[in-house]
């Protein structure tokens, strides 16, 4: 395993960072204050990179890397707290390019074009055993709660009563009901099938469906403590220009400890990240385990550095006009996506038979 990113994986991430500075950075304060969480411009900027088909094997018209890849697109893509269902448009096109039917070719094709956008809709509480829509093996019923993405999306990825897997396409049968959100770029909805038209991806035990999963888990880690190194450079940058009795505050002792705390929070964390997305890509036996424990540990880390850096910064830290506000929500929202902290290490205990 390789302990640092290679040069072709840095100018990958160079070019998702750039990208979404350019398109996305300077409309973001709008988006948090406003009511839609997706942004076309910066979405087709992020599509033309080719990022849908990073975990796509080029002899299905994708890159060919991994899910280490894809960690590290996250990572940067988190550090921007970027627009739409990305994580969920690089994984709905990974299982669509494994599966060897007409129909999976032709959504993969749209995905690849990023003339369509998919998101997931597990239902439960994420964990596979918990997902709840019926499938009769035409048609899927039942209500889906806190979807992401699922304004902007054409197709669902669905998680079935029986443990399988099924895409529905946006249509009549499809209903919606926008959700509160604490994070005001991610949008939740309430997704309700009535009678859908479906088409079974992945029966239950398909090993597509635990890949995916645990694939999910990751990518959300990944964006995770790419927001929480944001976060840690924000206070780091601060404390250099904030001037309090003649000298920058970063001089501080007491403040210089702080942060370094901080640090030891995020770095660690990098290095747990990059096991579990590796763990997946090599088929080790403890990959299950490992994206349980990455998902549950960084999501805490993520919440623990959001609030030190709102406490690094003082009274402006907690204020709504400053940006660090936004990241303090999100953070809050990332520890309860795909479920708590408290219910990945419950699950990586009983993979381990604790």
């Amino acid at each position: 395993m390789r302990f640092h990113p290679t040069e072709e994986q840095e100018a990958i991430v160079a070019a998702v960072r750039g990208t979404l500075g350019e398109c996305w950075a300077p409309r973001l304060r709008n988006f948090a204050e406003g009511e839609a969480d997706f942004d076309a411009q910066s979405w087709q900027a992020l599509m033309n990179l080719g990022l849908t088909g990073l975990m796509v094997p080029e002899d299905r018209g994708g890159i060919g890397l991994g899910l280490v890849d894809a960690a590290l697109v996250m990572e940067a893509a988190g550090m921007a707290a970027a627009p739409g269902p990305l994580g969920a448009q690089m994984l709905a096109s990974m299982l669509l390019s494994s599966l060897p039917s007409e129909r999976s070719r032709d959504w993969l094709k749209a995905l690849l074009e990023g003339s369509r956008i998919a998101t997931m809709a597990l239902g439960g509480n994420w964990i596979p055993e918990s997902w709840n829509v019926a499938f009769d093996g035409f048609a899927v019923n039942g209500e889906v709660r806190f979807v992401l993405g699922a304004g902007s999306a054409d197709f669902f990825i669905v998680g079935t009563t029986d443990g399988g897997l099924a895409l529905v396409e946006r249509g009549d049968a499809v209903l919606l009901k926008t959700l509160l959100s604490s994070d005001h770029t991610r949008r939740l909805s309430s997704v309700t099938f009535q009678a859908a038209p479906a088409t079974l991806l992945c029966a239950a035990g398909d090993p597509l469906v635990p890949r995916l999963f645990d694939a999910m888990l990751v990518l959300s880690a990944a964006e995770a403590l790419g927001a929480a190194q944001y976060c840690l450079d924000l206070s780091v940058s601060y404390a250099q220009q904030r001037v309090q009795f003649g000298q920058p505050i970063g001089s501080f002792q007491a403040l210089k400890h702080q942060l370094a705390d901080l640090a030891l929070e995020v770095e660690p964390a990098r290095a747990l990240l990059w096991y579990a997305a590796y763990a997946q890509d090599a088929g080790l036996p403890d990959r299950h385990r490992a994206a349980a424990i990455a998902k549950a540990h960084i999501a805490d880390r993520f919440v623990s550095v959001a609030r030190g850096s709102v406490a690094a910064h003082g009274g402006i830290g907690y204020t709504w006009e400053y940006e660090l506000s936004h990241w303090f929500r999100r953070s809050l929202f990332d520890h309860a996506w795909l479920g708590t902290p408290a219910q990945h290490r419950a699950r990586a205990a009983a993979l381990a038979e604790w």
